[in-house]
């Protein structure tokens, strides 16, 4: 589990979609674990951003206390119950317990009753299956362990990051295992690509690329990468994501989301960027040659952040693979598989894909299996 990073700076709109996200459903110990932020700090932005009083389902602060309270007595009750269910454990064998276990395995889960009754997981399965081989209960348990990991990513792992995660989790097992394991299952990645359309014939100046395809860096906020892509909505029609990638770390340090395809649309992306990563003056900014990063008023705007302008060549992909990577990533792993009715749907859940998804927990073959937060956090800390 990553730590949570308390000194971290965030904009206002950040805030507001954590709370957007609140009032959908999505509970604070979730969006806390989601995205990085203390249980704390979420309960402030619920403060500050909600109306009191709007809605019939609003809580006011005293009804959200006695709320907690209710379910701290509820915990404290069930510990009670635990401690008192000890002293009688030792008069109850394991059979009479695995046979009540299996009689109630239809209302209740398996796992939640070998904790309240204190029988290992092992021994309850060991009483159905007694002649199973040790190689049989290993493939179940691997089994269940690769679901686990598909379905935490969303069933966008494939084998090769779902072996990963496994090492790392303890697990001594090689890929093709895991492969064979997967295709028995019938578990599969749905990541799938879609039709991308031809670029635009508009003639376009050159201009000075001083990246020239020299991707490495040494440290974080050296050099960003930025583009836009399109996202389709049912009610809205197309919406525009304007994303700032760090080329050391991979993290989306910055993006904005609109109904229009403008310069402020890609002006607040790196302003989110510069204002959360507070680069040193001499970065590094490579863009395509879209008219937006082309403008006077964004060119105005990042030399007056002490920030260096790069341009792709006409009509070469390889200038800016890597932001271009990350938005077929988007697609292949959400977009494809979702339709948004409108705007402010698509936007959460792109806030969700990177804040919650891409950043902090879908590990990166290029980066050794890690985060891009994570290797952030590794270089601030030895800073």
């Amino acid at each position: 589990m990553e730590r949570k990073n308390t000194g971290k700076k965030y904009n206002e709109d950040f805030k507001k979609t954590v709370v957007d996200l609140y009032h959908s459903g999505t509970s604070v110990k979730e969006l806390s674990n989601e995205y990085g932020v203390s249980e704390v700090t979420i309960y402030k932005w619920i403060k500050e951003f909600t109306p009191i009083g709007t809605g019939e389902e609003s809580l006011t602060p005293k009804e959200l206390a006695a709320i907690q309270k209710e379910n701290l007595r509820l915990k404290q009750e069930i510990e009670i119950l635990k401690k008192g269910y000890g002293h009688i454990r030792e008069k109850v064998n394991d059979t009479e317990l695995t046979d009540f276990i299996d009689e109630h395995k239809k209302q209740y889960p398996v796992q939640m009753m070998c904790d309240v009754l204190a029988v290992p997981r092992s021994t309850y399965y060991h009483s159905l299956h007694k002649t199973e081989s040790n190689c049989e209960r290993e493939n179940q348990e691997l089994t269940k362990k690769i679901i686990q990991i598909h379905q935490e990513s969303k069933e966008r792992y494939g084998a090769p990051k779902i072996h990963q995660t496994l090492l790392k989790g303890g697990y001594s097992v090689s890929l093709k295992r895991v492969q064979r394991l997967m295709t028995k299952a019938e578990i599969r990645s749905i990541t799938k690509k879609k039709y991308r359309p031809h670029s635009s014939r508009e003639k376009v100046l050159e201009r000075k690329n001083l990246l020239e395809r020299d991707f490495s860096t040494t440290t974080i906020n050296e050099k960003w990468v930025a583009d836009i892509t399109y996202i389709h909505t049912l009610r809205d029609g197309w919406c525009y994501l304007a994303s700032v990638m760090d080329l050391h770390s991979k993290k989306i340090v910055g993006y904005s989301f609109s109904r229009s395809m403008t310069t402020d649309l890609v002006m607040k992306a790196l302003g989110n960027a510069y204002s959360i990563q507070k680069p040193a003056k001499g970065l590094l900014l490579h863009t395509d040659l879209g008219s937006q990063y082309t403008s006077s008023v964004f060119t105005e705007y990042i030399q007056s952040h002490g920030i260096i302008q790069s341009f792709s060549q006409k009509g070469c992909p390889y200038d800016n693979a890597c932001i271009e990577s990350f938005h077929a990533i988007l697609k292949k792993e959400e977009v494809n598989h979702a339709q948004y009715l409108d705007y402010h749907s698509a936007k959460l859940a792109m806030f969700q894909f990177i804040e919650g998804w891409y950043n902090r927990k879908r590990i990166h073959s290029s980066l050794g299996y890690q985060t891009p937060q994570s290797i952030e956090d590794q270089i601030k800390q030895s800073a």
